[in-house]
């Protein structure tokens, strides 16, 4: 049997976790429109795309030192800023809701708290869980397996994706 390898979209050696604003784009599992419709030129959210928003208005309440900026959510994929900021008692930045890390032998893995890995993680998971609630699906997938995040590397970068995320 062949064996998969997924290249990473990640950059190499860059903390995720580290104070700074990330732009993060989430799809849907097989880009299915499950949030809603677009009408008029307006997105119209259906009761699953309104589940979605709130779990993604609760992450802060989740994950100390985090703030959201412009969040959207389209038919089949969300776009969101994530603002991470410097923990100010100079301890290491911890989540209030762990995402879940699969234990392999000795050896943890998953992704590190309080990083836009284990952010995303967390809200996929809880997002899931409801809609799948909501729709009486238990057990259905989603999201696509991974995500796109880009770190923002100035005001410019931010200004230019802020216009872009209504």
């Amino acid at each position: 049997m062949t064996q998969r390898h997924h290249r990473s979209i990640r950059l190499r050696e860059y903390d995720y976790s580290q104070p700074g604003s990330y732009f993060v784009t989430v799809c849907t599992s097989g880009k299915a429109p499950l949030f809603g419709e677009i009408v008029e030129g307006e997105m119209v959210l259906n009761e699953v795309g309104e589940m979605v928003e709130k779990c993604w208005s609760a992450i802060p309440d989740h994950f100390e030192n985090i703030e959201l900026d412009k969040f959207v959510v389209m038919p089949n994929h969300i776009h969101g800023i994530i603002v991470i900021y410097p923990d100010d008692d100079n301890n290491t930045v911890g989540a209030r809701h762990a995402s879940p890390l699969h234990l392999y032998k000795t050896k943890i893995h998953g992704p590190k708290s309080n990083s836009i890995g284990a952010i995303i993680s967390s809200f996929k998971s809880v997002a899931t869980k409801q809609i799948n609630l909501l729709r009486k699906t238990t057990g259905q997938p989603l999201w696509q397996r991974n995500y796109y995040e880009r770190v923002i590397r100035d005001e410019r970068e931010l200004n230019k994706i802020q216009r872009f995320t209504p």
